[in-house]
């Protein structure tokens, strides 16, 4: 059965928004588990834009299904990592400039240097998880460097123009889980997500979780968090 893992971020964001102290993102996590998500994502930006240090360190004693920590691969969050032990590690591309994520993790090029870095993880006894592109270079790339746990890009399937483009797009993401799950990775997919595209995932068993974030949230805004994770949820598993 697929499994959800809720990003929490953007409750941080409306909370910096003000520089206050709510809405409260542990909270949110909280709520999110109680609705039966399976896990609960943050990203640790270098830049602090939403989730803070403190936020991270609170998840941790609080979270009850399974900590996802999305970061750079810097030494800072590495000394991070080690310190706080999330029961996975993403490691995502960042750059300051950007709204969100634009794309997968350039694996393929950095081969030396990530499998340095995901062997100093692993021996600090956390799993390592890679967000790529559905691409075959890369997920190769990122079983040799050591990962555990791909996470597919879904980002251009999500803004495809048209439906037809949307369609070749999804049959290229079951593709590189396909491959993925033949290399031994294990599969999750996540970016963009709403509660419209992700209706043809319904049922495949490529995918083992979906990390989706601002569409859950934006729903929540509407109709309460509770309720948000739980359509989701019924979506992904029919």
């Amino acid at each position: 059965m697929p499994r959800l893992e809720v990003n929490v971020d953007h409750v941080a964001t409306l909370r910096q928004a003000r520089l206050i102290d709510e809405p409260d993102p542990v909270t949110a996590a909280a709520l999110a588990e109680l609705a039966g998500a399976d896990g609960i994502i943050v990203h640790l930006r270098e830049d602090r834009r939403h989730i803070q240090d403190r936020d991270l360190r609170l998840l941790r004693e609080t979270v009850k299904t399974r900590l996802n920590l999305e970061m750079a691969a810097t030494q800072e969050m590495l000394d991070i990592a080690r310190e706080v032990k999330p029961d996975l590690v993403t490691l995502v591309p960042e750059q300051r400039e950007e709204l969100t994520t634009e794309g997968g993790l350039e694996v393929a090029g950095n081969r030396a240097f990530l499998q340095d870095y995901v062997r100093e993880l692993k021996d600090a006894g956390l799993r390592v998880s890679l967000f790529v592109d559905p691409v075959t270079e890369q997920i190769d790339a990122a079983r040799e460097v050591g990962a555990e746990w791909v996470e597919l890009h879904t980002g251009t399937y999500a803004e495809a123009p048209s439906r037809a483009e949307a369609t070749r797009l999804f049959q290229q993401l079951i593709e590189a889980a396909r491959h993925a799950r033949s290399l031994g990775l294990k599969v999750k997919c996540g970016h963009g997500l709403n509660y419209r595209n992700i209706k043809p995932f319904r049922g495949r068993e490529e995918f083992a979780e979906y990390s989706i974030g601002h569409a859950i949230m934006a729903r929540a805004i509407l109709v309460g968090l509770e309720r948000a994770v739980r359509e989701m949820i019924e979506l992904i598993r029919g």
